[in-house]
């Protein structure tokens, strides 16, 4: 059985919705993954804001004219009458719901209800415009089977337990649509697998059911051996291992969700990138193993701050990085890099929240410099102990660059460096025109 994700630009408008079908055989037996349509998470974000902030008159507003646009979508979605008016059934029911919301009470618990709206209309829709062309299929509801534990990390037995139950209960049926994104937490509150999280979803549905190939459908074909929106030659990378894909994914490859691979990996299930604009490309097959002696591609992190602490304490003391590493822990902010001497460590983090409190628990242990404003450039590939040659063409490439942190050999797969964001561009040029 294969699980098929569609992003919401594959269902972002009724042309492309119906398009699906060109993609999904409802002859093979298969779980369909949809977001919500593309623009819908954004507008309901803003409409939870408006509520949190008690403007409740905006969040009306915002409301009308996000139904106004699904309106619109089921008027041009369906042909027959009949499922016309289960269309605007649909939207009513779940628009009545947002509006409700302004009679009690908003906190965190109802902001996660209204930013689950989006992939639940969508693939109610999806499983009615099919029921009126006479395409059997099964709705299976994410909430029922997709649980987060209290550290909100996704429970792959408890999934397990739950939809192979739902999926026994069709055996005559092939076609199942299921919500991305949304799942209950340990309480049994609606929440989400956060931005992204579709294609965590399928991941985790994949190793949830021993799939035999997870697809992650978007309108990129595959994962790109540099930023297109860059550089211009860029191309699709044929094959890439899991490890290298969750890097890539992490430093900057949008199109996958950086922990989406994990639980795939896990149960060792091909992952499949694919573009619903072009069926017909081969994409990116993402497995176990990896061709070597090769680079394979180039990503990007903005954001990025990098923070030097320095203390002639450090020489020869043994717990040191632990102390320091301790600060980053009660802030739950995680380190991406990291370098060090005998006398100074240096280490960038992209949360800043709480930049302030580590800054002043920092200089109990010496001086401390702040440099915002950077980008990590991870370079992966084939970057293993024996082999040689690799790092001196990706350092030859950038020496016109000044380059502010070098991270290698923590990882057989990547090599980073950290530069001033002003820069990107023109390294991410220059290393694709002498890696590729």
């Amino acid at each position: 059985m294969k699980v098929l994700k569609f992003g919401g630009t594959s269902v972002g408008s009724p042309e492309r919705m119906k398009k699906l079908l060109d993609i999904i055989d409802p002859a093979e037996r298969q779980i369909v993954v949809l977001s919500a349509v593309s623009g819908t998470t954004n507008s309901l974000v803003e409409i939870a804001h408006a509520y949190l902030a008690d403007d409740k008159n905006k969040a009306a507003g915002l409301i009308s004219e996000l139904k106004n646009k699904y309106e619109a979508f089921v008027n041009e979605l369906f042909n027959k009458k009949d499922y016309l008016e289960q269309g605007k059934e649909v939207i009513d029911y779940h628009f009545s719901l947002l509006s409700d919301l302004a009679k009690d009470l908003f906190t965190n618990i109802e902001e996660k209800i209204v930013l689950a709206q989006g992939e639940l209309i969508s693939t109610t829709l999806y499983h009615v415009y099919l029921k009126e062309i006479g395409v059997p299929s099964v709705l299976l509801p994410a909430l029922n089977f997709m649980k987060i534990d209290e550290d909100n990390e996704p429970i792959v037995d408890y999934i397990t337990e739950h939809i192979k139950p739902l999926l026994e209960k069709h055996p005559q049926n092939k076609l199942f649509i299921t919500q991305g994104y949304i799942c209950r937490n340990s309480f049994g509150e609606v929440d989400n697998l956060r931005r992204g999280g579709s294609d965590y979803t399928a991941s985790l549905i994949g190793a949830g059911i021993r799939s035999e190939e997870v697809q992650i459908w978007t309108d990129i074909d595959g994962m790109h051996n540099n930023d297109p929106r860059i550089v211009k030659g860029t191309k699709p990378i044929a094959q890439l291992s899991f490890d290298e894909a969750a890097e890539l994914a992490y430093f900057g490859a949008k199109i996958l969700h950086p922990q989406s691979v994990f639980p795939a990996q896990k149960y060792k299930i091909p992952v499949r990138l694919l573009n619903t604009m072009e069926p017909q490309a081969p994409g990116t097959l993402i497995t176990d193993t990896s061709e070597t002696d090769r680079i394979k591609s180039i990503a990007a992190k903005d954001g990025i701050t990098a923070i030097k602490i320095q203390s002639s304490r450090m020489l020869l003391a043994h717990g040191f990085l632990r102390r320091v590493f301790e600060v980053f822990e009660r802030y739950r902010t995680s380190i991406d890099m990291i370098t060090t001497s005998e006398v100074a460590v240096s280490l960038t983090i992209d949360d800043t929240t709480y930049i302030e409190e580590i800054t002043a628990e920092l200089l109990s242990f010496g001086s401390v410099d702040i440099d915002k404003n950077q980008t990590i450039i991870c370079v992966v590939g084939d970057f293993g102990a024996e082999k040689h040659g690799y790092a001196a063409r990706v350092l030859e490439a950038v020496k016109h660059i000044p380059l502010r942190m070098i991270s290698y050999g923590g990882s057989d797969h990547n090599m980073s460096l950290l530069i001033k964001t002003e820069d990107k561009t023109e390294i991410l040029r220059s290393l694709h025109n002498r890696l590729f």
